[in-house]
């Protein structure tokens, strides 16, 4: 038994192949969402009310690679009841380790997706592919930051309160070693990343991969999806949760964010 305990297996289990994620997150924003189900009209709460640890990455001016507060961040970490409670599960899994969730976003602002989606991601395109124009960029920018919410019908995953993207971390303590930056937008954060590469002696990429397989299937045993490009990124509920399960429907639209009293 190692100091991972019970959740070793999960260290020890490959994350599947992304090919099949990443087809059916094309077009998923197309899905229709269910506004008559029980979960549609729930209210979202502060996850650190609920014992959930974390900082908004885009409030904190300690963000690598930004290195600045994002114009319209907030620094709360609202997110919707259903998909809180399954953190909160979660870590009472992680906790017999001494380990928990650390939540870097969760419900996000439509000017933080349009900063991201309009001006950085494209400006960091263009320095590093200018190669790209037109709808190849478009998608290539779309791999990492999805458009801005457009109505009622096609909200951006963040911008339902149904998305999170978190890491794990010894309780109170550093974060687990997962390979990359939080928001690198390049292979490296591909979720199955490590799995499909010959690590030989490369003990920092095993850690990397044995620790992004316990996130992954931690999660998973609660039904939240990942993203195939981010190894952070979890959802439930959203467009692209439903059309990772196959469901007819979605059950969040947009959010309004919360507020404390």
């Amino acid at each position: 038994m190692t100091i991972f305990g019970g959740l070793e297996r999960w260290r020890q289990t490959p994350i599947p192949d992304q090919a099949a994620v990443r087809a059916r997150r094309t077009g998923c924003r197309a899905l229709p969402i269910d506004t008559r189900c029980a979960q549609y009209g729930e209210t979202l709460v502060e996850l650190r009310d609920l014992g959930v640890a974390g900082e908004n990455y885009y409030w904190s001016e300690r963000n690598p690679p930004y290195w600045q507060r994002i114009e319209g961040s907030i620094p709360d970490l609202w997110l919707r009841q259903s998909v809180a409670r399954k953190l909160v599960a979660v870590n009472a899994k992680l906790e017999g380790a001494g380990l928990e969730l650390f939540v870097f976003d969760a419900w996000r602002p439509r000017a933080v997706q349009a900063y991201f989606h309009d001006v950085w991601m494209p400006g960091q395109l263009g320095r590093h592919r200018p190669d790209l124009a037109g709808e190849a960029l478009t998608r290539e920018i779309e791999r990492y930051w999805a458009a801005p919410t457009r109505g009622e019908t096609s909200p951006a995953p963040h911008a339902t309160g149904g998305a999170v993207d978190l890491s794990i971390r010894w309780i109170g303590g550093d974060l687990l070693w997962m390979g990359s930056l939080f928001d690198d937008a390049t292979a490296i954060a591909h979720r199955d990343h490590f799995e499909s590469r010959d690590l030989a002696m490369c003990f920092s990429d095993a850690e990397a991969r044995a620790n992004r397989r316990l996130l992954h299937w931690a999660m998973a045993e609660h039904d939240l999806s990942g993203h195939a490009e981010e190894w952070w990124h979890f959802s439930w509920g959203d467009q692209m949760w439903a059309a990772q399960k196959n469901m007819a429907a979605a059950y969040f639209g947009p959010a309004e964010g919360g507020s404390r009293q």
